[in-house]
């Protein structure tokens, strides 16, 4: 396993998404906290099913958490829902990733999640990048398979404001959902802040399935 140095100043950041927002929704505040951590850092954004307004929507996602930090927007068609159907065609585009992208670090989403594209987005980025670290990250649902995790990034109260706020904005697709809400966001990074003792409150949780912890020069 590759080890992530938080002193680095320029990583390379990957972040997938199956859907137009889940990078945003997942690791949107822990994005604005790295960029502004590590001013060299450039950021390779890929969402799978991002077709008519939702491709606007990704990359103006893409825009807002990122901005010029985005080395490159790479934008799928393949149909919502359906992802299984579509694993060989997938699988290829992951494959296409591995030889343009050597990331320090990976975004995806969660393996144990309840919506199938993105649990087979989790299973194809732990197969394609096995020698990188992995953040998966959590999305909250109707479902109701909400998790532990044991990565904490814990946030500044104006990141967890803006995460909110670029949600809203760049996600006009989403409004009528029940549950796409500035207070649903907020409430879940409420949670992970209390978890983690985060002196603003607010955090952001993922899953690291297999991480590597050095300390000293490495052998």
């Amino acid at each position: 396993m590759q080890t992530l140095s938080l002193s680095t100043s320029s990583p390379t950041i990957l972040c997938l998404g199956a859907h137009s927002d889940d990078i945003e929704i997942g690791c949107g505040a822990t994005l604005l906290h790295l960029l502004g951590q590590m001013p060299q850092a450039s950021v390779h954004w890929v969402v799978f099913s991002a077709e008519g307004e939702r491709e606007a929507e990704a990359r103006a996602g893409a825009q807002l958490f990122a901005g010029e930090r985005v080395a490159s927007v790479d934008l799928h068609t393949f149909r919502d829902g359906f992802f299984p159907d579509s694993f060989g065609e997938i699988k290829e585009r992951f494959r296409d990733l591995q030889r343009a992208v050597d990331p320090d670090l990976v975004f995806t989403t969660w393996r144990r999640d309840a919506h199938q594209d993105h649990r087979l987005i989790s299973e194809l980025t732990s197969q394609t990048f096995r020698n990188h670290v992995i953040l998966e990250y959590e999305i909250s649902k109707y479902d109701g398979d909400l998790g532990s995790p044991n990565v904490y990034v814990p946030l500044e109260t104006e990141e967890a404001d803006r995460k909110v706020e670029n949600l809203i904005k760049a996600f006009g697709s989403q409004h009528d959902k029940f549950w796409f809400s500035g207070e649903t966001f907020r409430a879940l990074m409420r949670v992970r802040g209390v978890e983690c003792r985060a002196s603003s409150g607010y955090a952001e949780a993922f899953y690291g399935h297999k991480l590597v912890f050095g300390a000293g020069a490495q052998r």
